[in-house]
């Protein structure tokens, strides 16, 4: 088995390098991670078809195969279905500091890659860990990573990962795993968990601050709301209350909103088109 290791803070990131030798029990890894830090950067390309991205050799500790790409994770995705680093059976995406919980899996890198990956037919595996002091969300300061205990997050993803090339399913799949900043043997256990609808703290306003000397041009200033409970079959409270968190994510599907929304604008179209 051959698995692609990414993520969306760079090629430099501890947390992808202890990810990264942490499955090479599992099979051969190759590393192809972006040049830069791309946190935030959901499951955007770029504009493919005018970019032509440097893809350089790199040297990690105990990886063979490594490569940075002057694209986002999810191009990396791409490039690894396309075969540009050899046959591909999964990705797996981290280890992100800061966990994906609640709607941040919308804008997240980390998960972004994976879900690249499964619209490409190869499921994906997206792995994040929280940061002590900021909450389960976002992404770490500096002073935060240095309190990371990286390794719990990948032996974590290493069963998890093991137990799907044992047993691949049918179609492709995303498994969304967020763990506590603790070792695995100090975790409370594991939840499957569903994606919550938001995470535990999250921005509350925003507004314009001139910038000084530039006239007509503005800062945005973001203030964080204060953190809530999240209840523990979610995603962000399971990881709050100490345990591992898997969620499988699905399809964005079409839905059927209320039978008055539907008609209205049916009708609107059907006026126009007439």
């Amino acid at each position: 088995m051959r698995i692609l290791v990414t993520n969306d803070d760079g090629i430099d990131a501890i947390g992808l390098h202890v990810l990264a030798r942490t499955l090479r029990q599992l099979g051969d890894v190759v590393v192809a991670a972006p040049d830069r830090d791309y946190s935030g950067s959901g499951a955007s390309l770029g504009i493919v078809h005018t970019m032509r991205p440097d893809v350089r050799i790199q040297h990690i500790d105990g990886i063979d195969d490594a490569w940075s790409v002057s694209a986002p994770p999810a191009m990396c995705a791409m490039f690894g279905r396309l075969g540009v680093f050899g046959a591909i059976d999964l990705v797996v995406a981290g280890i992100n500091p800061g966990a994906n919980v609640g709607r941040s899996i919308y804008h997240s890198g980390t998960v972004g890659a994976c879900l690249t990956a499964r619209n490409g037919g190869t499921s994906g595996v997206a792995v994040s860990q929280a940061v002590e002091g900021i909450g389960v969300e976002g992404q770490g300061w500096e002073e935060g990573l240095a309190q990371q205990q990286w390794q719990g997050a990948a032996d974590v993803a290493a069963v998890a990962v093991e137990a799907l090339l044992a047993a691949p399913p049918e179609q492709p799949v995303v498994l969304n795993i967020n763990v506590p900043n603790r070792q695995a043997k100090d975790m409370e256990g594991w939840r499957r968990t569903s994606v919550g609808a938001e995470p535990p703290r999250s921005m509350s306003s925003a507004a314009l601050t001139p910038k000084p000397g530039h006239e007509g041009t503005f800062h945005v200033e973001l203030s964080w709301g204060d953190a809530i409970r999240i209840p523990e079959g979610d995603d962000g409270g399971a990881v709050m209350a100490g345990f591992a968190s898997l969620s499988w994510l699905g399809r964005i599907e079409s839905i059927e909103p209320q039978a008055a929304c539907v008609a209205a604008a049916e009708a609107a179209l059907d006026d126009f088109y007439r």
